[in-house]
């Protein structure tokens, strides 16, 4: 039975965002094809009706991801104050706590840097969109001037998240987290509330 294009694009987006889940769960190398499948539903077969190469889905996955992210800045306050909301939310108990439901960076930054590059350009572009949206509410009259400060407090966060995850102890994990907060605050220059 041949299927049309509307199933085609629902059932792309199916295995993306399943596999979304799965490789922030488990991390790209630990997530097969059989298993990422599974997890859609579908059969090994049906893959490569959707992509040429586990690569492909990987750039794929991760665009999505990082555009999925991007249009969620547009649910915080304008100005400054969504940089906040953002900060605090990037590095909450909640976040840390759920990975496969958070971002992509903390979770797979480390092997996104051995990925192809077209999955290192899909990274970049949606890192990128992420930063300036950041950058603009920043500094709205020049938001370029703030754009390598604000990545480099976006790569001192995923740090954080990150360090976070891996300590056993949870009132130290805890701590890491706040600390990182106020460390972003501050090299933001934004105005910490409560």
């Amino acid at each position: 039975m041949r299927y049309g294009k509307e199933h085609k694009e629902v059932t792309r987006r199916r295995i993306i965002e399943t596999a979304g889940r799965r490789f922030k769960q488990d991390g790209i190398d630990g997530s097969g094809v059989a298993t990422l499948m599974a997890d859609a539903g579908l059969t090994n077969g049906a893959f490569y009706a959707h992509f040429d190469s586990k690569e492909n889905l990987v750039a794929s996955v991760v665009a999505d991801q990082l555009r999925k992210q991007c249009e969620s800045l547009s649910e915080l306050a304008p100005g400054r104050d969504g940089v906040e909301q953002f900060v605090r939310a990037y590095l909450s108990v909640e976040h840390r706590d759920t990975p496969e439901d958070g971002c992509p960076a903390a979770a797979l930054l480390d092997e996104i840097g051995r990925c192809p590059d077209s999955t290192k350009q899909a990274y970049t572009d949606g890192t990128l969109t992420i930063i300036d949206d950041l950058a603009a509410r920043l500094v709205p009259l020049d938001p370029r001037s703030a754009r390598v400060k604000t990545l480099g407090v976006l790569a001192g966060m995923v740090g954080t998240l990150q360090l976070s995850r891996a300590l056993a102890d949870p009132q130290l994990a805890d701590e890491i987290l706040e600390q990182g907060i106020q460390n972003a605050l501050t090299l933001l220059g934004t105005q910490q509330q409560g």
